[in-house]
């Protein structure tokens, strides 16, 4: 396995948590669903030239292929891919939104790790879909929950209106994370997440015109959070996740992209000033283990 593949996945989960200060400094300026609308919008546009340049590069040898598939075979193809784009999208504009508006709330450190959430929840609902878990899952979500608690809750028992937003949040990225899983094998991969930008881009910008009334000043001063988000998040670290877990194993691949969390946490600190009490850091700490834990390779006895 080349070097350069874990590197390119460590990279782009430094983008993801640096994105989290971004989303909360574009709130200064936007409304939240101004701020997606417009990221997704540049996401969209930054992964076309993706979509073409290579498609010239491909274009002698997949001739053999498309020449041997039937016409139905193709329109099968296309057809899962702008329904799995579509799908996608709103499962993203759904589950950015709620982000959005929950990091307003509460800090981009705690965001950060109840978004990685999504790493024990997917095995969960997994569960409804006729997937077992193993009791290391089991133990995660138990030191999830601790986690959870020790970052969250307050002494009057009580969680934050932005704590709950991003759980909430958290949910809707595992709902989408499944519903990738299942159409990311039956499409290419930057044009299915160019279409999901798109769509997400195009439905966060209705509420937006209603509700926030965005002017172009206001996006204009906001210039360099929504570039970083849309060019930056969307765009750069969506392709270097690509490349990087090409060839590689997936439980190391979303170990190393979910220390996202952790430079979330430090992205808060060096760059807002944002600090958390020693109950929030164990928090920190026992969720990050929780995460890990998920991902360590079992052995699967409990298939028939």
């Amino acid at each position: 396995m080349p070097l350069k593949n874990p590197l390119f996945l460590l990279l782009a989960a430094v983008i993801w948590g640096i994105a989290f200060v971004a989303q909360s400094v574009g709130m200064d300026y936007v409304g939240g669903f101004t701020f997606n609308a417009v990221r997704s919008l540049i996401g969209s546009a930054v992964l076309v030239p993706l979509i073409l340049i290579p498609g010239q590069k491909n274009s002698d040898n997949s001739e053999i292929s498309e020449a041997a598939a039937s016409t139905t075979s193709g329109i099968q193809k296309r057809k899962d891919l702008i329904i799995g784009g579509i799908s996608c999208g709103i499962c993203l504009c759904l589950a950015s939104n709620f982000q959005q508006f929950g990091i307003k709330y509460t800090t981009v450190g705690k965001a950060g790790f109840i978004t990685a959430c999504y790493i024990v929840i997917v095995p969960i609902i997994g569960l409804f879909l006729g997937k077992k878990c193993s009791k290391f899952i089991w133990a995660a979500v138990a030191m999830a929950l601790i986690g959870l608690y020790l970052l969250c809750i307050t002494d009057g028992f009580s969680i934050g209106k932005g704590d709950l937003l991003v759980l909430v949040c958290a949910f809707l990225f595992s709902i989408h994370i499944l519903v990738i899983d299942h159409f990311s094998p039956k499409a290419d991969g930057v044009k299915l997440s160019c279409i999901q930008f798109l769509t997400c881009g195009i439905l966060s910008a209705i509420p937006a015109l209603i509700l926030e009334h965005p002017q172009v000043s206001s996006i204009l001063a906001a210039w360099q959070p929504i570039l970083y988000a849309g060019v930056m998040s969307c765009g750069v670290a969506y392709t270097l996740q690509v490349i990087g877990q090409k060839n590689m194993n997936p439980t190391v691949a979303s170990l190393i992209l979910s220390m996202e969390s952790c430079i979330s946490v430090l992205a808060g600190w060096i760059i807002l000033g944002q600090q958390l009490s020693a109950k929030e850091i164990l928090g920190c700490v026992i969720m990050f283990a929780a995460i890990i834990l998920a991902q360590l390779p079992q052995k699967d006895t409990s298939q028939v």
